[in-house]
């Protein structure tokens, strides 16, 4: 391949930097075995045979390159065997200029051969301005050459590895971070937690503080715990007091933020931060909401979630004291589905304490609302305990909503105070040409007026009435997921049933009421109750009075709900409501139409079906600590319930419901009507026994006198349309109209359906 006398190539960046490598190691070992010089079709027979990466490049490009790079390094060669020695005196100023494409293939083949900084000598005092110019030129063209030609995206380094990327220096980083534990939080703002208090002490603070004692005994720390519980229970808050209190190095971190984009990067993360744990140990890891990146494996939808799982196991198999240099490193990790976890994470030897942290019992928020109000003025008669007992379900986070909510109302009242005689004022100096402003803006009005005076000396303390008043406003966290929180029904509210009532209270009430009573005579065990009878009669709203009077927690599952298409979903839905009782206790379970999720098992029942009544009966069973949860149950159809579940210790009182007599219709209706009608008179509560006692309210449910109380509302409504209208408040519910209701509303239960569960009855069901 000829080339114009004088013309000098100039190499490209990319291929010629690799095949400018490989000539070199040729050159090398032709000049030890004293061979000729390289040729293109010798460059190119050994780059088919040995670079896998080259030869598939065309054989064009491959021998225009090697062309370049040769005829660049025999040009090197004549330049250095023709270049002199010594310093720069001597050296005329009509000596020939460098030629640009010399320099820039120079300095690249120097920037390839030693890719060193470059280091620039200041020219010798003797040396004249020209060479000072000529050295200051190729400097020049040195930085803008190594500059043009820096490795491009995607392109390999010079030991075909991907090119590094540039980061920031993370060490340094670290280095700044400050480690020390939190200040402003101590054990003693929290309150309900002794008991996990009890155990950090002993699977934490034993081996965090006395890593010695263990390396004597042989004994083997543990190396993390799991704190998991409802939203808003503490977890997070309980993990930073403890670290405050035993003054260790803290690295606090967010689950999701050690995920990232790129491959390899969450993996890398997890390896830095167990290595600053190390660094620092003795040191306390905390790992908000893991289950974001320690989810099953098996239900992973991309390789990177197993791999970042896989991560973490290694480095905490890697946390032992032997491999920490006797220096303790625990992991303490946060979750509110720890069902979730893959279970390579909660065996022994990685997460070998779990701690439930549940919805805290009325003792416990009792202590929990003194730990929040310690810095209040309270009078010396506050009621703790009423208090306490107004807030089931409440988790401590929304105890603290509710004395932020307190102390709100307690400034409206001064709120008042401020805008009163602003507002007094105003109306003295409105003119009356001019529109009066509105009131809100009146008040605002006069706040941003008095906001330099003195304030008011009245005392606007909270006060337990601001409690009350702030009950009310707050929903528990329990109620945002799905929990039904303790019902506002009452027994008043449930006319006639006094045997069921006798019933329901010995099998579910006392016992959480009086539960050491219970345990005196050997009654530990929770007991199930199957609510059955014809519909309408109440069966529903009997369990929302229990849990009502004992104030237990309340459950409330629809039985098709729970139920899943999807292989396995139904069975874990069943868990995890048994899951969400236990964080709960005392928690009251009621399962409604419970035929339609534990059918008999029969040949014709598909194997789906199977499985979720099996899963159902051995949580009932006990084996998953049933401690605390009590369950009852509604039917219509109880003879289409497997009979695995109405057997002694799972549902094993069964209470049959049935139609009011005459003297239960008239309780049911005085109380539908005084619960609709609280100011109802003396003699529109009588004629109510009139009408229940009528022949036409025979086999009537709750249901269908609840229907004819409003049929009743109606037709006193077309009366007083048809008078012309009165006065609302003089509006009544007559006689006229009871009977006219009477003659529209039918019982829903018809004689031969409730024989059949007379029948059922007499037969012991």
């Amino acid at each position: 391949m000829m080339r114009p006398r004088g013309s000098r190539p100039t190499l490209t960046q990319g291929l010629d930097k690799e095949i400018y490598q490989i000539v070199r190691k040729l050159e090398d070992a032709q000049t030890e075995n004293g061979g000729k010089r390289l040729t293109i079709s010798a460059v190119y027979d050994d780059i088919k045979r040995s670079n896998s990466s080259l030869k598939r490049r065309s054989k064009k490009l491959l021998e225009d390159s090697i062309d370049r790079v040769l005829m660049v390094m025999r040009e090197e060669q004549d330049d250095s065997e023709g270049s002199l020695d010594g310093d720069f005196d001597g050296i005329e100023e009509s000596a020939a200029p460098l030629k640009e494409n010399n320099l820039i293939n120079k300095s690249i083949t120097r920037a390839w051969a030693k890719p060193s900084s470059l280091v620039v000598s200041s020219p010798k005092p003797n040396a004249t301005s020209s060479n000072s110019a000529t050295i200051s030129e190729v400097t020049s063209e040195n930085m803008r050459s190594e500059t043009m030609y820096s490795p491009a995206k995607g392109e390999r380094q010079l030991n075909g590895e991907a090119p590094k990327k540039k980061r920031k220096v993370e060490k340094e980083y670290r280095k700044e971070v400050d480690r020390s534990p939190p200040t402003d939080i101590s054990l003693a703002d929290l309150g309900g937690v002794e008991e996990v208090i009890d155990e950090l002490s002993e699977t934490v603070a034993m081996p965090m503080l006395y890593p010695e004692a263990y390396i004597l005994k042989g004994v083997q720390p543990p190396r993390g715990v799991l704190l998991h519980g409802p939203p808003g229970c503490g977890k997070t808050m309980i993990a930073n007091a403890f670290a405050a209190k035993l003054g260790v190095s803290y690295i606090p971190v967010s689950a999701p933020s050690l995920v990232a984009g790129m491959s390899g990067e969450s993996e890398k993360k997890i390896r830095d931060l167990f290595e600053e744990a190390k660094r620092m140990a003795p040191c306390l890891v905390f790992i908000d909401e893991i289950d974001v990146i320690m989810g099953k494996r098996e239900s992973a939808q991309r390789e990177m979630e197993k791999r970042i799982v896989a991560q973490m196991l290694t480095c905490m198999d890697d946390m032992a004291l032997e491999k920490t240099g006797g220096k303790p490193v625990i992991i303490i990790a946060a979750t509110n589905r720890p069902d979730s976890l893959d279970a390579a994470l909660r065996r022994a030897g990685r997460f070998n304490k779990e701690i439930n942290l549940g919805v805290p019992n009325e003792q416990a928020r009792e202590k929990i609302l003194r730990a929040l109000t310690q810095k209040l003025v309270l009078a010396d008669t506050f009621d703790y305990a009423k208090l306490a007992k107004l807030t089931p379900g409440f988790v401590g986070a929304d105890l603290n909503d509710v004395v932020s909510v307190a102390g709100t109302v307690a400034m409206k009242r001064m709120m008042v105070v401020l805008t009163q005689p602003s507002e007094t004022k105003m109306e003295i100096d409105q003119e009356p040409s001019i529109p009066a402003a509105s009131p809100a803006l009146s008040r605002l009005d006069a706040l941003v007026a008095n906001v330099n005076k003195e304030l008011p000396v009245n005392d606007f303390s909270v006060t337990y009435e601001d409690f009350l008043a702030a009950v009310p406003k707050v929903q528990p966290s329990a109620k945002r997921e799905g929990f039904a929180t303790i019902p506002d029904t009452t027994w008043s509210h449930i006319g006639a049933l006094q045997k069921v009532r006798e019933q329901l209270e010995m099998a579910i009430v006392e016992p959480i009421r009086r539960p050491a009573s219970f345990a005196r005579v050997g009654i530990t065990a929770p007991t199930g109750v199957l609510l059955w009878g014809p519909p309408g009669c109440g069966k529903t709203l009997l369990a929302k009075a229990v849990a009502n009077e004992s104030k237990a927690n309340f459950i409330s599952i629809k039985g098709p709900e729970l139920l899943n298409k999807y292989v396995g979903e139904s069975e874990r839905a069943v868990r995890q409501v048994f899951e969400r009782a236990r964080s709960s206790v005392p928690c009251i379970l009621f399962f409604d139409e419970l035929d339609a999720l534990v059918p008999k098992r029969e040949d014709s029942l598909s194997e789906a079906s199977s499985k979720v009544v099996n899963t159902l009966l051995t949580e009932l069973d006990g084996l998953s600590n049933r401690a605390g949860i009590y369950v009852v149950a509604a039917t219509n159809r109880p003879d289409m319930i497997d009979p695995a579940m109405l057997r002694p210790g799972r549902l094993g009182s069964s209470v049959f419901v049935d139609l009011p007599s005459a003297e239960g219709r008239v309780e049911v209706l005085k109380a539908l009507y005084q619960r609709a009608l609280p100011y109802a008179t003396q003699a529109e509560i009588g004629d109510l026994e009139v009408v229940a006692k009528d022949v036409k309210c025979k086999d009537f449910s709750g249901a269908d006198l609840e229907s004819l109380r409003v049929a009743a509302g109606r037709e006193a409504l077309k009366r007083d349309s048809a008078d012309g209208g009165v006065d609302s408040e003089d509006l009544r519910i007559l006689m006229v109209d009871w009977q006219k209701a009477l003659e529209t509303v039918k019982p829903s239960v018809k004689d031969k359906d409730a024989e059949k569960y007379r029948k059922l009855q007499a037969r012991g069901m």
